[in-house]
This record gives structure tokens, C-alpha cells and sequence, in this order.
């Protein structure tokens, strides 16, 4: 009989999650806290994704951007959040090996994804900020649907890959993942030669992910240079107003997954503390900072509420 540790792929039937480190009494504690963010996260996010659609007044591409990036962050919190909390009650932390590779590709989908979709939303600031006289031509509804449809064809074809290469390999040291939910570190539990998903790793980081960190800084650069020169102060800070929630949210987003997938694996426990914010505190407050101090959102929330309690 062959020792499990040597186990091939073909072998392998499922994973188990290691999760977080904690005592098992911790383990309520977390699976309450987690509901109580994934709830928050369902909440604003459809609530979000409603009011763009619902009212007429914010059929305009900043808020066709918004709608996309609310179900975007639901979607991807909907992948990793609900098997979490499950495995936090359960004494068998396990993933199918099927549940595991669709889990990483869709992760994978929408979190490339939201990087486009995050770099349209940067342009369509800039061409708002620096060339407002000519906004309506540029953002055309047909460019704002195109942008987006790329958006998601990056994503798929970029966890296509990811999951093509990651899962190939051969299984042989263990079925154990040191991490809450299926991601690239499985393959750190490979015996297999791992140089072709290190280049393809590195080839999706050149070519898929880098223009959307360039593009929008970019922007952001003759952004800034744009209100700088606005004569008045009020005129400056309106401008700065207008992109500062993007701006923070993708600081956010890009500092916690650079911290998760560029740093070295030192401590796998900050490592999964830090991929909380992107999976859900991200998409949590992404609903609150682009909707608390814009008065059209809070006016389109204030005239469906109205209209509901109108019919009740």
C-alpha cells in the first residue's frame, strides 16, 4: 500500500482548511463576526446595485461603474465568506477538490476584475476632471459597457490560467491549505516543479494586473495637476472631493493584497487577518464611503424609501 503523503493529483479527492489558529472557542466568536460583516456586505451592496438601477437620475457612468463594483464585491464575499463561517462550526475543515478549484477560479474572476473595473472608474474621473467639456462624448453608455465587458473577460481569462496551472500540479506533501478559503497558497503543498506557475504568476502580474495599477495612477497624476490649478480654494477642494473615496478605496484594495501576495510568508496568520479586509471590509465599506456623503445616492435612497412607505 502507498503512504497518503505521496498521494498524486489523481489521488486527491478534497482539501482541509486550516483557517484560523485560534481556540476552538474562538471559533463562534469568528463565525459571528463574519455574519455580521457578510450580512453588512449584502445589505449595502444590493442596496447599492438597487438605487443605480432603480433611479433614473443615476444612469450616468460613475454610477453604472458603482452598480458593476457592488455586485462585483458581493460576489466575490458570496465565494469566500459563506464556507468560512461553515467551517468555523465544523470539525471537518474540508473543501472538495472540485468546490476548491471553482472557489479559487472565482475568486480569482472577480477580484482581477474589480482591479479594471476600479482603473475605468479612474478614468472616468479623469476625462470628468480634466476635460469636463468634452465628458458626455468620451464615457458614451457603448465605451462604459466595453470597458466593463473587458473588465470581466480579463478576469476570466487571468483565473483561467491561474486555475489551469495551480491545479495541474502534483499533490504529494499534503492535503492541508494553511488558510481560510482556496487560494494560490495551495500550491505551496505541491511536490511538483512549480517554475511554469511562478512564470505564469508573474506573466498575469506584467500584463493583466500592472496596467491597471499604471492606468490609475496615471490618471491620478494629471488629476491632481488639473485641480491644482483651479484659481479658487473651493473649486480645489471640490475636486480632490470628487475622487478622494476612489482614491482611498483603491489604497485599500491594492495595499492589503500587495501586503497578502508580494510579502514574504512570514507570519501566514497576519497574512489571513490582512485578506479579511479585501474579502470583506472592503466590500463593506465600499457601499458606506461612496453613498454617506453623496447627496444624489442619499436623495434616490430617501425617494424609494418614500415610495414604499407611500404603498404600505
Amino acid at each position: 500500500m502507498g503512504d497518503k503523503g505521496t498521494s498524486n493529483y489523481s489521488d486527491v479527492t478534497d482539501f482541509i482548511l486550516v483557517g484560523f489558529r485560534v481556540r476552538p472557542e474562538f471559533h463562534i466568536l469568528l463565525f459571528l463576526l463574519f455574519l455580521l460583516v457578510y450580512g453588512m456586505v449584502l445589505l449595502g451592496n444590493i442596496s447599492m446595485m438597487a438605487i443605480t438601477v432603480i433611479d433614473s437620475q443615476l444612469n450616468t457612468p460613475m454610477y453604472f461603474f458603482l452598480g458593476n463594483l457592488s455586485f462585483i464585491d458581493l460576489s466575490y464575499s458570496t465565494v469566500i465568506a459563506p464556507k468560512a463561517m461553515i467551517n468555523f462550526l465544523s470539525e471537518k475543515k474540508t473543501v472538495s477538490f472540485a468546490g476548491c478549484a471553482a472557489q479559487f477560479f472565482l475568486f480569482a474572476l472577480f477580484i482581477v476584475t474589480e482591479g479594471f473595473v476600479l482603473a475605468a472608474m479612474a478614468y472616468d474621473r479623469f476625462i470628468a476632471i480634466c476635460n469636463p467639456l468634452l465628458y458626455s462624448v468620451h464615457m458614451s453608455r457603448r465605451l462604459c459597457t466595453q470597458l466593463v465587458a473587458g473588465s470581466y473577460f480579463c478576469g476570466w481569462v487571468s483565473s483561467l490560467l491561474q486555475v489551469s496551472v495551480t491545479f495541474s500540479v502534483t499533490f504529494c506533501a499534503s492535503r492541508v491549505i494553511d488558510h481560510f478559503y482556496c487560494d494560490s497558497y495551495q500550491i505551496e503543498i505541491s511536490c511538483s516543479n512549480l517554475f511554469v506557475n511562478k512564470m505564469v504568476s508573474l506573466s498575469l502580474a506584467a500584463f493583466i494586473i500592472l496596467p491597471t495599477i499604471v492606468i490609475i495612477v496615471v490618471s491620478y497624476i494629471y488629476i491632481v495637476s488639473t485641480v491644482l490649478k483651479i484659481p479658487s480654494s473651493e473649486g480645489r477642494k471640490k475636486g480632490f472631493f470628487a475622487c478622494s473615496f476612489h482614491l482611498g478605496v483603491v489604497s485599500v484594495l491594492y495595499g492589503t493584497v500587495s501586503f497578502v501576495y508580494l510579502t514574504p510568508p512570514s507570519n501566514p496568520e497576519l497574512r489571513k487577518v490582512a485578506s479579511v479586509f479585501y474579502i470583506l471590509v472592503t466590500p463593506m465599506l465600499n457601499p458606506l464611503i461612496y453613498s454617506l456623503r453623496n447627496k444624489d445616492v442619499k436623495q434616490a435612497l430617501r425617494k424609494i424609501l418614500w415610495k414604499k412607505k407611500a404603498l404600505s
